[in-house]
């Protein structure tokens, strides 16, 4: 904490010192509009070059900007889908310029800004590594209304539920399970092991801007657990007086035989913005509830799909002091209640199986961004999260499973980009901890218990047991020169980190601590204008601490499982070669992107599960060892993009790969459990006319090793199956009505049309709650409005 009140000091003294600069009253001024083959663009942005000064266009597509510096202005327009376009003129004082943009159509979105690519602003097409964006678009099309279920959308990425009874999710990328994948907030790692568990479905995706993948070891520029890639989560910035609403009603299960009936799924949402008249102020509100009850696939009483509530509430504002000077803050709070298992009505210990949770998640971040010379950018950043969850895990009516976690993250730096004439060089530190403590507390509060006195006499008083209590702190410094010669780019660079993790809830251990330097390098050549190659070559690393899946237990009435790190368990080490060759022009006359990635990831020292043998209590431990040998992950990502026309757009994915040890593991196996050798995305855009539009998504699962411990087989023991495949297929209708600068959409869809969902779910209380794959949901139905200045 002292950390952050440092941070905070400077963040305001900077700030006392700046705040003189706001009474400049140049009255140089420039006005104009935005627009593409004669047709006004509404909502363009227009920025000033090298400050921080810049604002949107109106409904008609012009724009004002009132007190500019002195001297000569390069000012940008650009838009979503079209190519940005540049002008310089003199402002002069008490005099006012005009100036016209007409941009092209970037169909592809190619020349799309993104920041993950090396920690700075750039081009797509100019970034030495792949940048894939989900934008939206994809968001609305898909009805995706949170985070997990858009990550289906992006080549070699794949979201899957691994909990009947709670619904833990957790993202592969490139066939690597969610700890080896980098979650970023607005650029900052705080998104710890805990929120990683329910994270990806507690984050709405209506206070989401977009979201930046970035496949292969980020280490060297973003930290540890990035073997995989980097998931960059981009909130919405106040742009605009603005304001949009949207209620959607879903019906999961519909006409699903064998199931227990449909289940009701009610979301509501809204969004808006205030923007000051100078445009030096601004703030966003966004909110999310919704109310999930829950499904059950086989009519055994039990959760399939786990019912829950969940409130968003959260903001985004910014003020600038000057013409160069910015400062912005966010905040975000989710509360989320779930709760899995049967006999929701029955208080916790009174049920064969609960697996129930209480989430109260804060995020907050300050961010201040000063340039010099030209466009050299200066950024002092300060994120922080806490995460506290209430929880029960248990069956057959236990007293002891209670469990209450603490978890707080923090994140403080500071990077310096200078930008010279065909070179960019990024540079900074960072300190980076988080503190977990996770405990069972015994028995609950009787008085709010619904148990007998003579009940509690003949139970033993138990004590809190602390699982878990972890401090885990990494300060590391970065490194990032980017130099462009002809046809060619090239990015190099490294990071330097020093981790400490110290387990207080085992005295016998010592910290665990190291020192890891993680170099990269990225090689771009344009063979022609249309055709580029990259290559690149990455390290990362896995601290030995506390992940996601640690915090999860499997719950049912013949097992526990509790997972933990053997005391000896030391670094997991990678070295990852990605390979592309990237298309993107005109073929005939239709639009077409196409990409083919290979990847290569060998790892050293690799985590592996070893499955312990049930105690006397039903208990099983899985201890995360180093595997024999090493690992190797490789394969091919395909991406292919279509437009034709600009009513028709339709892009889509396919990986090919493998994931294997070494060394066998459990149940003599080699291949990593639950990752596909195949599988994909395809999303179509389809406008109508006459303000109609159809969308049509769908992801295709392979085949995949799933471990299985339930009522079928020896539960001590398990068995190995092999899943089915899957086709998910979804369509989507909106038809939106003009209102005089506003809009209503109104649509309705179904998701997962043929119900290509799991179908031998495990039954009652001593089934295997981990022995699911497959879609995330069965059929379901859905109808809502949307209505706002922004709804297209």
């Amino acid at each position: 904490m002292k950390k952050i009140h440092l941070i905070l000091f400077i963040f305001l003294l900077i700030s006392s010192q700046l705040t003189y600069s706001q009474k400049i009253k140049t009255d140089a001024n420039v006005f104009g509009h935005v627009t593409s083959e004669g047709v006004h663009i509404p909502y363009a942005t227009v920025i000033v070059k090298g400050t921080t000064i810049g604002t949107i266009t109106d409904e008609t597509g012009h724009f004002t900007i009132i007190n500019l510096p002195l001297g000569e202005i390069t000012i940008e327009a650009r838009m979503m889908g079209y190519k940005p376009q540049v002008k310089t003129f003199v402002a002069e004082k008490n005099t006012t310029a005009e100036i016209k943009f007409d941009l092209e159509h970037d169909v592809l979105n190619l020349e799309e800004v993104v920041v993950t690519a090396n920690r700075s602003e750039q081009k797509r097409n100019e970034a030495p590594v792949i940048v894939n964006t989900i934008s939206p678009v994809i968001f609305n099309n898909s009805q995706s209304v949170t985070l997990g279920e858009a990550l289906n959308f992006s080549p070699g990425l794949r979201l899957e539920n691994n909990c009947q009874n709670c619904g833990f999710s957790q993202l592969r990328m490139n066939g690597m399970e969610g700890p080896y994948s980098q979650i970023l907030i607005n650029s900052r790692p705080i998104f710890s092991g805990l929120a990683g568990v329910y994270g990806l479905e507690l984050i709405p995706s209506n206070m989401i801007e977009k979201i930046e993948v970035v496949r292969g070891g980020g280490s060297a520029l973003f930290g540890s657990n990035a073997i995989a890639g980097t998931v960059n989560i981009i909130l919405k910035n106040p742009l605009r007086n603005s304001y949009e609403v949207g209620v959607n009603y879903g019906l999961i299960g519909a006409g699903v035989d064998g199931s227990g009936g449909a289940t009701p799924d009610l979301q509501a949402n809204f969004n808006t913005s205030v923007v000051s008249d100078d445009y030096k102020s601004g703030v966003s509100l966004f909110g999310f509830t919704r109310d999930r009850k829950m499904f059950d696939a086989n009519d055994d009483s039990f959760s399939e799909l786990t019912p829950l509530n969940n409130l968003t509430l959260g903001t985004r504002l910014y003020h600038r002091f000057g013409y160069r000077d910015k400062l912005s803050f966010d905040f975000f709070n989710i509360i989320e209640e779930r709760d899995g298992g049967n006999k929701q009505d029955y208080p916790l210990h009174e049920r064969d199986i609960a697996e129930a949770l209480k989430h109260d998640f804060k995020t907050a971040a300050l961010t201040f961004d000063k340039f010099f010379r030209n466009q050299d950018l200066l950024s002092v950043y300060a994120s922080a999260q806490y995460i506290e969850r209430d929880s029960y895990y248990g069956a057959e009516q236990s007293l002891t499973d209670y469990g209450n976690s603490t978890d707080r993250t923090y994140n403080l730096g500071a990077q310096y980009k200078a930008v010279f004439d065909n070179s960019i060089l990024v540079a900074g530190f960072e300190n980076t901890g988080g503190f977990l403590l996770d405990k069972k507390l015994g028995y609950p509060d009787y008085n709010n218990a619904t148990i007998a006195d003579s009940e509690i006499e003949e139970v033993p008083h138990t004590e809190n047991i602390v699982i878990a209590d972890q401090a885990s702190v990494t300060t590391g410094a970065f490194i990032q020169y980017d130099l462009e010669l002809g046809n060619a780019k090239i990015a190099f660079g490294g990071r330097y980190d020093f981790y400490m993790v110290k387990n207080y809830a085992n005295e016998r251990q010592d910290a665990t601590s190291g020192s890891v330097f993680s170099p990269r390098i990225n090689l771009m050549y344009g063979l022609t204008e249309l055709l580029k190659v990259r290559l690149s070559y990455s390290q990362g690393y896995r601290a030995p601490q506390i992940f996601d899946e640690d915090l999860h237990i499997e719950s049912s009435g013949s097992r526990q499982v509790l997972h933990r790190n053997d005391p000896d368990l030391k670094q997991e080490t990678s070295h990852t070669i990605l390979a592309s060759l990237d298309f993107n022009g005109l073929v005939g006359n239709a639009f077409t992107g196409f990409l083919v990635e290979g990847f290569y990831t060998r790892l050293l020292d690799p985590f592996a599960n070893e499955f312990g043998d049930p105690d006397e209590e039903g208990t099983v431990m899985y201890t995360r060892v180093n595997a024999d040998g090493g690992a190797t992950v490789k394969g091919v990502n395909m991406e292919f993009k279509l437009r034709p026309s600009g009513s028709f757009t339709l892009s889509s994915g396919f990986t090919l790969q493998t994931s294997e040890y070494d060394e066998v593991q459990e149940f003599d196996e080699t291949k990593f459990f639950r990752s596909p050798n195949a599988y994909g995305f395809v999303a179509v855009d389809w406008d109508l006319g006459k303000n109609t539009g159809l969308a049509v998504s769908g992801n295709y699962t392979g085949k995949m090793l799933v471990p299985y411990f339930g009522t079928e087989t020896d539960p001590d023991r398990g068995e190995m199956r092999e899943s089915e495949r899957f086709f998910d297929l979804g369509i989507k209708l909106k038809h939106n009505i003009r209102l005089n600068g506003t809009s209503l959409q109104i649509f309705g869809g179904i998701k997962n049309i043929f119900n290509s969902y799991q179908s031998d779910f495990d039954i009652g209380i001593n089934r295997d709650p981990a022995y699911i794959y497959g879609p995330l949901s069965p059929r379901t139905i859905y109808f809502g409005i949307k209505y706002g200045n922004l709804t297209l």
